[in-house]
C-alpha cells in the first residue's frame, strides 16, 4: 500500500489536545528513555499536559550497566523523582502509578482519550491492553515499541537482537484508523509468556539481554512515531527496523494521513495492510 508522500517543503507543527494525558506503561531500558525525552518534548510545548509512569517493577543495583536511574525503588517512582525538579516551572504534571498492568486495573489506569506508550517486554501485558482499548475505548492511541533480545525469545526461537518495531493503534470516534496490536502479530495474541504478576521471582530475574542501542532506536522510533500523530501527519501503523541491516520503513501504511479532529468517516477507514514481515 501506499499513501500520500509527507511534503518536505514546510515545517511541522504538534497540537496536542487539550489537557493531554501520556501513560507510559513499563520504565526499563526503552521506558526509561522514552520517559526522559517524551517528558522534554511535553514540557516545551508550553500547554497543560500530564505524563502518568507506570510500573510495578523496581530498579536494583545489577540494572546501572544497561539502565539511567539515580537511585533504587520503584522504577515510575525513582523517574518521577528525578524529571520533577526538572520540569518544575513547566505546565508538564507527572505521576507515578507502582503497579504492573493486569486485567483487573487495565481499566482504571487506561481510559478515554489516552496516549498510551507500551515500552514492556512481554506480549501478556500488549494483550491485555490492546484487548481493554479495543473492547471499551472509543478514542485512543496506542504505542506499543520492542525489539528482540540477543538469544531465544520466549516461542524458544533464537534473535540476534538487532530488529524491532514499533505498532501504532489509533481510534477515532469509535473507528480503528490503524489496526490492532494483534491484527497481523499472532504472537501478541496468543502470546508465550506471561504477565510479570504471574511470573516467578527466578523468572522476573531470567531476561534475554538486549543491546543497548536496540534500545535506544525502538525509543526514538516510538517519540518519532508520537510527534507525528500530534503533527496530524501520522502515515503508518507500524515501524520496523533492523540496526544490523541499517534500515527502517514502514511496514504497514494508512491510505491516508488523517489530522486530529477529521470528521471524514472515509479518511478513516482501514482498506488493507500488507502482512508484517520480520
Amino acid at each position: 500500500m501506499t499513501s500520500t508522500p509527507i511534503s518536505r517543503s514546510r515545517a511541522f507543527q504538534p497540537e496536542p489536545p487539550a489537557s493531554c494525558s501520556v501513560k507510559i506503561i513499563g520504565l526499563g531500558g526503552v521506558g526509561g528513555i522514552v520517559a526522559r525525552y517524551g517528558g522534554m518534548f511535553l514540557a516545551s510545548l508550553g500547554r497543560n499536559a500530564r505524563l502518568v509512569l507506570m510500573d510495578g517493577d523496581a530498579f536494583e543495583p545489577s540494572n546501572a550497566s544497561r539502565m539511567f536511574f539515580g537511585a533504587c525503588g520503584n522504577k515510575a517512582a525513582v523517574i518521577r523523582d528525578e524529571l520533577l525538579p526538572r520540569f518544575r516551572d513547566s505546565n508538564l504534571s507527572l505521576i507515578a502509578i507502582e503497579e504492573y498492568v493486569t486485567p483487573e486495573n487495565v481499566a482504571r489506569l487506561v481510559r478515554e482519550g489516552d496516549i498510551v506508550l507500551l515500552t514492556v517486554d512481554n506480549h501478556a501485558t500488549r494483550k491485555v491492553v490492546n484487548d481493554h482499548c479495543a473492547a471499551n475505548l472509543k478514542n485512543f492511541l496506542l504505542l506499543s515499541g520492542g525489539n528482540d533480545g540477543a538469544g531465544p525469545d520466549a516461542s524458544g526461537t533464537v534473535r540476534r537482537g538487532t530488529y524491532g518495531n514499533v505498532q501504532a493503534y489509533l481510534r477515532r470516534n469509535g473507528e480503528d484508523v490503524s489496526p490492532s496490536l494483534t491484527r497481523f502479530h499472532p504472537e501478541i495474541r496468543e502470546p508465550a509468556d506471561r504477565l510479570p504478576t504471574e511470573q516467578s521471582c527466578t523468572e522476573l530475574v531470567m531476561s534475554v539481554p538486549q543491546i543497548l542501542f536496540a534500545n535506544l532506536m525502538v525509543a526514538t522510533a516510538m517519540l518519532n512515531t508520537l510527534w507525528l500523530h500530534l503533527c496530524g501527519e501520522l502515515h503508518y501503523g507500524e515501524l520496523s527496523f533492523d540496526i544490523a541491516d541499517g534500515l527502517m520503513r514502514p511496514v504497514i501504511q494508512l491510505p491516508a494521513r488523517v489530522p486530529p479532529g477529521s470528521g471524514n468517516p472515509d479518511d478513516r477507514r482501514i482498506v488493507g495492510a500488507p502482512a508484517v514481515g520480520g
